[in-house]
């Protein structure tokens, strides 16, 4: 298995070099040269395995770098009931008939992410001591990808990671997550700004090829192939769960705003897992439901980015809808290229709607959306606890808020889990007049020291702060 990238001119790469390399030399992302197809006799031999084997079965697919028995190694390192909190890793749980959360935030910082993130800490470990090299990983966040990486990587031999989020726009839980990390190998950075900059902040300095290959960049958002690899697994879980409760199909909503999440469920499905439908839900900064609805990606302003109650998708650039727009455009590196790359891409947007091709082809991919607002939110906290005592996160309702506008008595509708909900306590209580529960291990963290450096939103600035890190 080899990858390329989707705007074509960064050549051919094994899995351990786009793990190390993050974004593509020539700004593109990494995909796989093509996509391994999975039957249905190989889907069958696979419902009795348990998360950690699932895992090693979907990988071994896209690696073919690494032993057998380390990537099993590590598959078997990540995926315990000590980290994860549950057997069986990713269960579902019904609400009703047809439809199910997929439970995904059981983990160290109660977020989805940690599925990803702690199989990416443990892959970038090993492959930088097989090296002896050392890795300084730079991220942005909105929300729980910064607590998530910073969790999995903390004291992690050969690595450093650089962490940007917008100040002020993250839940005091989160920034309490992060901010009060002390390791050394640890660094958070809080950008005058929103989460487009920060991502942009974070393209611009992986774009600089002399800085990136003298202090040695690295990625962990979803532009990293590996940690949405990681991700693709949940969703065999998922299907191979539902479909023995609903044979009838399986269909997966998901609260996304920048496009990684659900193209993990795009890359299941381009291998052949038969979900019937993917459903983008985005709250009111809705580039993605806009772009699958008409065909038009119009980035958003900072000014016009709106601060909701779901922060976490409050994005209005979302990275990684240039790998489903690569294959919806035929894997045409040269029109992907155009689209993103330059004032039009990257500032603008661009518009397919005239493109006889876009409503076909959108269509085949199984892709439907919605939005949802801040009053969606509440009341859809308020209906779930009523309907089914049970708490969920601001995101996972913007969630089934829109698998309910999109489901089918054909069919069973899964919705990922984004977070638990003490991690957006002020919405909880909005909602249903207190406070989510606090798990035990997370009492007082709020009141604890913080380490963070607040910088402006430019890339030279961000550059100069890791060169005296790294070199002191």
């Amino acid at each position: 298995m080899h990858y390329i990238s989707t705007r074509g001119h960064s050549g051919r790469k094994q899995f351990c070099e786009v793990l190390l390399e993050g974004l593509a030399q020539d700004g593109g992302l990494y995909v796989p040269e093509s996509y391994p197809r999975v039957d249905r006799a190989t889907l069958d031999a696979w419902r009795s395995l348990p998360y950690l084997s699932l895992a090693w079965e979907v990988l071994s697919l896209y690696v073919s770098d690494i032993p057998p028995a380390d990537l099993k190694a590590i598959c078997e390192k990540t995926y315990t009931p000590a980290i994860f909190g549950k057997p069986d890793i990713a269960p579902l749980r019904k609400l009703e008939r047809g439809l199910y959360l997929q439970e995904l935030s059981n983990g160290p910082t109660l977020a989805f992410k940690d599925m990803a993130m702690q199989l990416l800490g443990n892959l970038l470990e090993y492959e930088l001591a097989r090296r002896h090299q050392e890795l300084n990983i730079l991220g942005a966040t909105s929300g729980d990808t910064g607590s998530a990486a910073e969790y999995a990587m903390r004291g992690k031999k050969g690595l450093r990671v650089f962490m940007l989020s917008p100040r002020g726009r993250m839940s005091a839980f989160q920034q309490a997550q992060m901010f009060s990390l002390q390791d050394n190998n640890i660094h958070n950075i809080a950008i005058d700004g929103v989460f487009d900059d920060c991502q942009d902040i974070v393209k611009r300095v992986s774009g600089d090829l002399e800085f990136k290959r003298r202090y040695k960049i690295g990625a962990v958002n979803s532009i990293n192939w590996a940690r949405l690899l990681a991700q693709v697994v949940y969703y065999f879980s998922g299907y191979l769960q539902a479909s023995e409760r609903e044979p009838a199909g399986v269909s997966f909503t998901v609260p996304s705003g920048n496009f990684g999440n659900i193209c993990a469920g795009h890359v299941a499905r381009m291998m052949g897992l038969p979900i019937c439908r993917l459903v983008v839900a985005t709250n009111e900064n809705d580039v993605l439901d806009e772009f699958l609805r008409t065909g038009v990606y119009r980035v958003r302003s900072r000014a016009d980015t709106l601060e909701t109650s779901s922060p976490s998708m409050d994005i209005s650039k979302a990275s990684n809808l240039e790998r489903f727009v690569f294959d919806l455009v035929g894997r045409d590196a040269a029109r992907t290229k155009a689209l993103f790359d330059g004032q039009l891409g990257e500032r603008g947007g661009f518009d397919l709607s005239g493109d006889p091709r876009f409503a076909e082809a959108a269509a085949s991919f199984g892709f439907r959306s919605g939005r949802s607002s801040h009053a969606d939110r509440l009341a859809m906290i308020r209906d779930t606890w009523e309907r089914y005592h049970t708490v969920i996160d601001p995101h996972t309702a913007d969630g089934v808020t829109v698998a309910r506008a999109h489901t089918s008595p054909r069919e069973a509708m899964i919705v990922l889990e984004t977070a638990l909900p003490i991690k957006f306590a002020a919405t909880i209580k909005e909602a249903l007049g207190r406070e989510p529960d606090l798990p035990d291990r997370f009492k007082g963290l709020e009141e604890l020291p913080r380490r963070v450096k607040v910088l402006p939103p430019d890339a030279q600035a961000v550059k100069n702060y890791i060169a005296e890190i790294a070199t002191s």
